[in-house]
């Protein structure tokens, strides 16, 4: 049986959980987001990515309660926030410094919540026992946050944030204090919970890899501005832009003019070589200035010039990074531009036959390019 795909951003009848409508915000003469307007559905894990100062914190925090918009609106089930307090909101946020009581236990921390809200004594236990078991810590519920690792205070944290059942979970860079290992870890974790539980995730990071690895949808941002929504696979595989190109993995970035031509459209680059040859789903016009993006692992790299290539360039090995199952070999070409170009590492590094200061030629589909308009 076919599996349902995950995408209710697809359905005009799914109404959004949370709606930015026409949203800014100003502090001072800082705008710190540009007039968003933005979508979030039920069950979604959204990522909000960007570097340092695109915004994104910002974005939450008025999710949150905690900053006003200055213009526009924000809706969460169809209220207006502009007057609800952040106790009042169905919302939770967990913090990136997790801010657990030390003097309390694993089993204090996650009810500290519940129990201000006057529960009966059974309704907390019970509601604790599950969030133990949900995030597996339930050989951890007497001792102190002290006496776990970094990544059970994480889960601790987020039990916390689960346990008075949010619709809406606010995460704010939530795995930027583990190690990178634990980190991989602990995302998997987090996305098995997210599903488990049906709680909407809005996750803030500026790991690529992190967004890429949890979320149904990422929002890259930039200066107060979302740059492009999509899936992973869509954002990696289609960026809308050089930014949200360069932005996400690794990319090779090469600019010329674009000429209509029987296969698409021929692309001079460089002064004396020949035309590079790209399929593009816009119409270009005639000399209209185009970059074209290519991921290093679309780049094949031989000794000898393949034949029957559309795109062959001839380049010189200048730099090699091993990356246990991956190389990446940087090829300066024409113009002292750099071309990367990936392969798997299939035989042992002994046996290599490409190495440092060689001549090399560089190819790739007619397809295996993005074309991006300037």
């Amino acid at each position: 049986m076919a599996q349902n795909v995950f995408a209710p951003w697809d359905d005009p009848t799914e109404t959004p959980l949370i709606q930015f409508k026409g949203v800014t915000k100003r502090f001072g003469d800082f705008v710190a987001i540009d007039n968003l307007t933005q979508d979030i559905y039920a069950r979604e894990f959204f990522a909000l990515l960007g570097p340092s100062g695109c915004g994104k914190t910002t974005m939450m925090r008025m999710l949150a309660g905690f900053e006003a918009p200055s213009e526009g609106q924000i809706l969460i089930a169809g209220t207006d926030m502009a007057h609800v307090p952040p106790n009042l909101r169905a919302v939770n946020m967990m913090f990136q410094s997790y801010a657990l009581f030390p003097h309390l236990s694993v089993w204090d921390n996650i009810a500290f919540g519940l129990k201000r809200e006057r529960h009966t004594k059974d309704a907390v236990s019970a509601r604790v026992e599950e969030m133990l078991k949900l995030t597996r810590l339930e050989k951890f519920a007497k001792r102190k946050p002290h006496q776990i690792s970094g990544g059970q205070r994480q889960r601790v944290a987020l039990a916390r944030s689960l346990a008075k059942a949010p619709k809406l979970l606010l995460l704010d860079e939530p795995l930027g204090a583990l190690d990178k290992k634990l980190r991989q870890d602990t995302q998997f974790e987090l996305m098995d919970i997210q599903e488990k539980t049906g709680t909407t995730f809005v996750i803030v990071t500026h790991d690529q890899e992190e967004a890429m690895t949890v979320a149904s949808r990422v929002a890259v941002m930039d200066e107060g501005r979302i740059m492009q929504v999509s899936t992973p696979a869509q954002i990696y595989e289609a960026p809308n832009s050089v930014y949200v190109a360069d932005f996400i993995g690794d990319v090779n970035i090469i600019e010329g003019t674009a000429s209509p031509s029987v296969n698409g459209y021929e692309v001079r680059w460089a002064e004396g070589h020949a035309p590079l040859v790209a399929k593009a789903s816009q119409v270009l016009r005639e000399g209209q200035r185009i970059s074209l993006a290519i991921r290093p692992e679309k780049v094949s790299i031989s000794a000898e010039k393949p034949e029957n290539s559309v795109n062959a360039i001839e380049g010189k090995i200048i730099d090699i990074a091993y990356l246990g199952n991956l190389s990446t070999y940087h090829v300066e070409v024409a113009g002292g531009i750099m071309v990367k170009a990936q392969t798997a590492n299939t035989r042992r590094l002994s046996r290599r036959e490409l190495t440092w200061e060689d001549k090399v030629w560089l190819n790739w589909t007619d397809t295996a390019a993005v074309v991006l308009e300037q």
